[in-house]
Formats: C-alpha cells, structure tokens, sequence
C-alpha cells in the first residue's frame, strides 16, 4: 500500500510464477546474457589495460621520458644541460647519450642494429638495463676497450657469447688509396642483455660513450641528454618548460610523441574491442524487448482489467518498464560482480585453468608476458554498467509502449 501501483505490479510480476514457463527462461537468458557481456568486458578491458601497462613499462624501462638534443642533431653543451636538467622539477635522473645505426657482422652473419653510447655509471638513473643483464655487467664498457653488450636475441642470431670478437660496421666512410671504405671496429662481447621487448633485444647495443663518439666522429659531442621523470604522464608538460627554460638552441621530446603510433594503435585496439563486446549486452537487451513481448502478450487480460478498473496507459508502460529494469539491473549487477570478481583474480585463476588442462595460454618460450596481466580500473566498470543499464531501459519502451495500447474490449473478447 506505500508502494507506487507500477511498482507493486511490476515487481509481482517479475517475482510470480508464470504460465508460461517459456516466457520466464527467456527472462533469465536476458539477465544472464547482461550479466555474460558486462563480465566480458570489464574482464577484457583490464587484461588489456594490464598489457598496455606493462609494454609500456618495458618500452620506457630502455627509452627515455624527456630527451634533449641539438638542432642538428649533437649537443655541443651537453655537460651545462645535464646539470641544468637535473636540478630540473620532476626529473629523476639524467643521462648522456650517443645515438647511432650500424650493422653488426660476425663471419657471414650480418645484422642491422641501433648503437647507443652511453656512461655505465649514469645509465641506471635513466634506464632499467643494468637489472636486465643476462650475461656480464654494464661496468665491462670502460673508455678504450671497445667492449660491446648485445640484446639477446641479437647475440643468438649471431650465435656469440661473452669473449666473442664481433664487426662493428658504420654508415660513414674512410677515405683510402684502395678507395671508399666502410669505417667499422672489432669489439668484444663482454654482455648481453634481455628486456623482454623484441625491437630492443633483437637490434640494440651498448657500448661505451668516449668509444662511440670515436667510431662516429662525435669528438666531444653527445646525441642529447636523457632524462627519467617521477611521473611519466606529465612527460608532455616538463618537456614543454623544459624548452622554454632552454631556449630555442635545443629540441626538446617526450615519450609521448616518440612512440605515439605505437600507443594510438594499442587505444584503437582496445576500442574496438570495447564496441565488440559491447555487442554481447546489446544481444542480451534485445531478448528483453523479446521477453517483454511475450509477457505483454500473455498478460493482455490483465492489462483489460487493470484499463477497466481505471488504470492509466502510463501506468501500464510503467509496470512492464518496471519488469524490464529489473532484469538489465540483476544482469548488469551480476556481471559487474563476475568481471571484477575475474579482474582482480585472474593471475591465480588462469593458471588454475592450465593445471587442470594441462594448458599454457602464454609460453615463457614464446612470449615475453608468460603471464597475463590485469589492471580493473573503476572508471571503466562505471561505464560499462550504465551502458549495459541504458540498453537494458531503452529495450522496454517499445513492449512497455505497446502494453499501453492494449485496448480492454479486443483483449477480453475471448477470454
């Protein structure tokens, strides 16, 4: 009696035992179809997320947040900027680089590869490779000694370990009697790194600043100055104060405009994957508006009785909206409980599933993630659940519509 007349109904309806059982396991088939779709994507979106988060990691564990170089491409300064950049808000750490292209060349084998110069004692302010040493240290590259550490997949393509002697081979060239020569140097495996992304174990070394700015002519020159910020998200903004600090002399970039194809296509991946599933729950609140159908047309002497006894149309919509809310609710509620349920436990749950299977989804010898990640984050979960709620609305008005029209005297004619 404190309740409004739709809502009474309404919810009788949903809780009373129908006539026509089909009708109520199509009802359950629409809220676990809800349920299905919202836990799928609240699942998918944090697996995706924990990937995006963790080869983002790896990318920026070996480039860098912020990096400052020259207009043409060699800072002459450099030792004034790294001092200028450290004492710099937000900065971390910073670094002298020499960046380079060369070729690599053992025997017959000859791999393409990018060269980084850099100083053994100030590299791990900026980058994580020290910690992903498989072989040797960074210390091994000492000024004069013409030591090389290699990426791993480098060094088996190449099929060396430490002690190797391997070719050094440079895009520039020396001129001779014997004519133009390429300029290259025999260097010495003396490490060998893996940071579990391919474009940089494959074709990355290391060597030591004073030797790459001798094999490339830098003479006292760097590529630029690297620096780690405490917030890599605010990388964009200490790039742009940091050229206004500097001046025009100098090219200021960021990671975010370095690897900006990379991350644009991971987001328009993940989009896509959120409208595709997103699919799923518009299935499922479809089969409400097939649900609410039957229901309208099986309760149409109901609906005389109510018109009779002076109910309003608006009234009757009102009750089968009722109906239809309760099912994208329910649904919606149990899929959010299931998908953050999954999201929050899948590193135990998956490899539950693989020993009971006897399955790897991901093989540590074939990919670099053996595990797979999970990042739920509640922003996304809201949205989800109101889209899943709206579809779930929007699917009664046309059953809720048409029950309103229902005219008393057609429906008892044959009652």
């Amino acid at each position: 009696m404190f309740k409004p007349l739709e809502l009474y109904i309404g919810l009788r309806y949903t809780r009373a035992k129908r006539r026509n059982h089909f009708i109520s396991f199509i009802s359950l088939i629409s809220m676990l179809g809800i349920a299905l779709g919202v836990t799928a994507l609240i699942t998918v979106l944090s697996v995706m997320n924990g990937f995006q988060n963790e080869v983002r990691d790896r990318i920026l564990g070996m480039a860098a947040h912020v990096t400052v170089s020259g207009l043409d491409g060699r800072l002459h300064d450099w030792p004034e900027v790294l001092e200028k950049t450290r004492g710099f808000p937000h900065v971390l750490g910073a670094a002298p680089y020499i960046h380079a292209e060369g070729m690599v060349a053992l025997g017959d084998r000859v791999q393409g590869t990018m060269v980084r110069g850099l100083l053994p004692s100030q590299e791990p302010q900026v980058s994580v490779v020290g910690d992903k040493m498989v072989a040797g240290t960074l210390e091994v590259l000492q000024p004069g000694s013409f030591n090389i550490v290699l990426g791993s997949e480098l060094a088996t393509t190449l099929g060396v370990g430490i002690g190797d002697k391997v070719t050094l081979i440079t895009p520039s060239a020396n001129v001779s009697p014997a004519g133009i020569l390429p300029r290259l140097k025999r260097f010495t495996v003396a490490g060998v790194f893996e940071v579990g992304m391919f474009q940089y174990d494959s074709a990355l070394v290391l060597i030591h600043l004073r030797d790459a700015a001798k094999l490339y002519r830098f003479d006292e020159n760097v590529s630029g100055v690297r620096l780690k910020l405490d917030n890599m998200f605010i990388a964009p903004l200490v790039a742009t104060d940091l050229s206004d600090a500097l001046g025009e002399r100098y090219w200021v970039n960021d990671w975010t405009r370095s690897h900006t194809n990379y991350f644009r296509a991971l987001k328009i991946e993940k989009t896509a994957m959120f409208i595709i599933l997103l699919l799923i729950v518009a299935v499922a609140a479809f089969n409400i508006i097939s649900t609410l159908v039957m229901v309208v047309t099986d309760k149409q002497g109901d609906i005389a009785i109510l018109r009779t006894l002076g109910i309003s149309p608006a009234s009757v919509m009102g009750i089968f909206i009722v109906q239809g809310v309760v099912i994208g609710m329910v649904g919606t509620l149990l899929g959010i409980l299931g998908g953050v349920t999954l999201a929050l436990n899948i590193d135990t749950i998956v490899p539950a599933i693989e020993t009971a299977f006897g399955i790897q989804f991901l093989p540590s010898s074939v990919y670099y993630i053996s595990e797979l990640p999970s990042e739920l984050r509640w922003s996304e979960v809201t949205t989800i659940a109101t889209l899943a709620f709206v579809l779930s609305m929007l699917a009664t008005i046309y059953p809720a519509w048409r029950a309103s029209r229902v005219q008393p005297a057609e429906a008892l004619r044959y009652e």
